[in-house]
């Protein structure tokens, strides 16, 4: 069956029908729905499948397989596929957002101060400003090493100015980064959801999103079932535990 179909369900759907019918069938209903609401394109929702499973946060094979071959099926192309990839590298980052700003609380307190830096130029981090995508939770790294936020931000910068995908949709898949259950990153989504709305999305395309990330928890039976399958096909075959 297609994605349209399953949704972020695996083969383990029929597996849990056949010993949970009830409760499979309204955990589909609900997992499904964002590909029959029709609030965002089938395409965009694969596309912030994809983001979810592939981040860096959640790096699930089977879930990134799965929505990568449903956006291809929705009319995706391989530049919008490799630019959510892309997005999902990148999301790393936060862990210099987390610990940068605390790096340098702990150590002004304790009276010391980054070693001074020799004037450089940083055409990335210039550019990022440029178009509108600096983020001033990057300061205080930028502050410690420019030169290697400088390398950081190249990365980012032709992400946001190529054009593949609209800059809604940029927003709407970095809330999805963001507000995912194996990142749950605030400032982030407070942002995304901010710069969304700036960009045109409505109130219920960011719900969607939400939603998304929610649905993407099936991923725990799509995972723990085949596993559950085995392990007592194995007790059976012993005899016994």
């Amino acid at each position: 069956m297609t994605t349209e179909a399953t949704g972020p369900w695996g083969d383990a759907l029929a597996q849990l029908r056949a010993w949970e019918p009830a409760w499979a069938e309204s955990c589909a209903r609900m997992a499904t729905n964002p590909w029959r609401s029709g609030v965002l394109p089938r395409k965009l929702v694969e596309l912030i499948g994809v983001a979810l499973n592939a981040a860096c946060t959640n790096l699930n094979p089977q879930g990134t397989r799965r929505h990568i071959r449903g956006a291809l099926e929705a009319g995706a192309t391989q530049a919008e596929v490799l630019m959510v990839l892309r997005m999902a590298a990148l999301l790393a980052i936060h862990s210099c957002s987390l610990g940068a700003p605390i790096l340098l609380e702990v150590a002004n307190a304790a009276g010391a101060r980054p070693k001074p830096k020799a004037k450089l130029a940083t055409p990335a981090c210039d550019q990022m400003k440029a178009i509108g995508q600096w983020n001033a939770a990057w300061d205080p790294f930028y502050e410690l090493d420019p030169a290697w936020t400088d390398e950081f931000l190249a990365t980012g910068a032709a992400l946001y100015a190529g054009g593949i995908l609209s800059a809604k949709d940029v927003e709407l898949l970095s809330i999805a980064f963001d507000a995912s259950y194996t990142h749950m990153y605030a400032p982030g989504t407070r942002r995304h959801i901010v710069n969304a709305l700036r960009a045109g999305a409505t109130m219920e395309e960011v719900m969607e999103v939400l939603k998304l990330c929610v649905v993407q928890g099936v991923q725990a039976c799509n995972l723990g079932l085949p596993i559950l399958v085995e392990e007592l096909a194995r007790q059976a075959a012993r005899g016994g535990p």
